[in-house]
C-alpha cells in the first residue's frame, strides 16, 4: 500500500472547493484540517480585522509543526513555511463559472441561515467576490504558480476536487 501524505496544503480561488476537499480528506484520512481564514483574520470582537503578521505567522507555525494537518486557503504570499513542510500541495483550478455558481450558492445558503458565515454577507460583498474571482485567472493564479515552482515535485493541480476524493487519495500517493 502506498503511503498517503500527512501534511497537505490546499490552495485555490474562492469557490474552488478548498474547504469541501479539506473536510472530506480530513474525515477520510483522520487528519485535522485548518482554515487559513481563521489564521489571517482575528475572531476577537475587540480586534476585528486582520491579525498582525506576527500573530498570523505564530498561529500558522503552531499548526504546521504538528505531525499531520491539512490547511486550506486562498492565501499564498506568506505561506512559504507551509509549502516547505507540506507533503503535497493541491492547487484547485475549476472553471471560473463553476466557482461563480459556488460563490452564489454559498451566499444564498448563508443569507438564509443554512450555512454558517465567517463574515456578514451583503450583496455588495457578493458582487466584489465574483469580480475578484474573475480577476483570479489573470493575476493571482499566475503568481501562485510562480511561487509554487520550487515545489513542483509535490504539487498536484486539479480542476475537480472529486478526482482526489473519489480515488481515495490514489492521485496524491501516486505523485
Amino acid at each position: 500500500m502506498t503511503k498517503l501524505p500527512r501534511r497537505i496544503h490546499i490552495i485555490g480561488s474562492t469557490g474552488s472547493g478548498k474547504t469541501y476537499l479539506a473536510k472530506n480528506l480530513s474525515k477520510q484520512w483522520d487528519i485535522p484540517y485548518y482554515e487559513l481564514d481563521k489564521v489571517m483574520w482575528s475572531s476577537s470582537v475587540e480586534m476585528a480585522g486582520k491579525n498582525s503578521p506576527e500573530v498570523r505567522d505564530k498561529l500558522l507555525h503552531e499548526i504546521i509543526v504538528k505531525d499531520s494537518w491539512i490547511v486550506e486557503g486562498v492565501y499564498y504570499k506568506w505561506l512559504a513555511e507551509s509549502f516547505n513542510l507540506a507533503d503535497k500541495i493541491i492547487f484547485l483550478t475549476p472553471n471560473t463559472l463553476v466557482r461563480d455558481l459556488r460563490i452564489m450558492n454559498r451566499f444564498i445558503k448563508q443569507k438564509i441561515g443554512i450555512e454558517k458565515s465567517n463574515y456578514r454577507q451583503t450583496l455588495k460583498g457578493l458582487l466584489e467576490m465574483i469580480k475578484w474571482n474573475h480577476g483570479f485567472e489573470a493575476k493571482q493564479k499566475k503568481e501562485i504558480l510562480e511561487i509554487l515552482k520550487p515545489y513542483n515535485h509535490k504539487l498536484v493541480i486539479v480542476k475537480n476536487n472529486n478526482d482526489i476524493i473519489n480515488k481515495s487519495g490514489s492521485l496524491l500517493s501516486e505523485l
